[in-house]
């Protein structure tokens, strides 16, 4: 236990990081996420094309090799940022393509007549999706999306690696001065139970308010 109530204050910022980098990465990957969905569903062949390949490259892409490309090889083109908001970038862009499927796949739950049916009354392909199909889909993704995030969040313990402060990267200092470390990795795992339980609850939440019956 004096592992925990000594080091509070360092793993309360080791918390608070992984929980920023959760959040933002999070909102990024949503709205990443819808973007590339709507491509891959647009009427434009090249929009599909992008959509696809978006997906396929990142979902097939190690998330450490990932981050390598961002962290190194962005600021070989000028794209000089904070660890963290490469991170998120990290995070967040390859987070996007399995949030992408997940809306896909509730988007082709919503039966064609709807999509049709919107498009006789004269409304555009934007309008179709947001006003009609996506309010339908929302219902049935809500499960796979939380799954994500959830696993979004434990994805950015690979962001310790790369000075980024986030909860993993705490057992170094605690290592070097001389605690148990199996006891500093006991509280991490507690510490990442606190935030994917949050986020479970959250969705849990959300899918008994808006979810479909089963």
């Amino acid at each position: 236990m004096n592992v925990l109530t000594d080091n509070l204050s360092l793993y309360g910022e080791g918390l608070l990081g992984t929980v920023e980098l959760t959040v933002y990465a999070s909102l990024l990957a949503l709205a990443l996420g819808f973007v590339m969905a709507s491509f891959r569903v647009a009427p434009v062949g090249s929009l599909r094309v992008f959509g696809t390949v978006w997906v396929t490259v990142l979902r097939n892409t190690p998330l450490t090799l990932l981050f390598f490309a961002v962290l190194l090889g962005l600021p070989r083109f000028g794209v000089v940022l904070p660890f963290e908001l490469f991170a998120v970038l990290a995070l967040g862009c390859y987070t996007s393509a399995f949030i992408c499927e997940a809306l896909r796949s509730g988007i082709n739950t919503v039966p064609t007549g709807q999509g049709e049916a919107a498009r006789s009354l004269g409304m555009t392909f934007a309008q179709t999706l947001s006003l009609v199909v996506l309010p339908q889909a929302f219902r049935s993704v809500i499960p796979p999306v939380g799954s994500t995030l959830i696993a979004l969040a434990k994805n950015s313990a690979i962001a310790g690696s790369f000075s980024v402060t986030e909860l993993l990267g705490t057992y170094k200092p605690l290592n070097e001065l001389g605690y148990s470390v199996i006891w500093s990795f006991i509280w991490i795992a507690v510490g990442y139970l606190i935030v994917t339980l949050s986020i479970s609850a959250i969705f849990n939440v959300l899918e008994k308010r808006w979810g479909v019956p089963r």
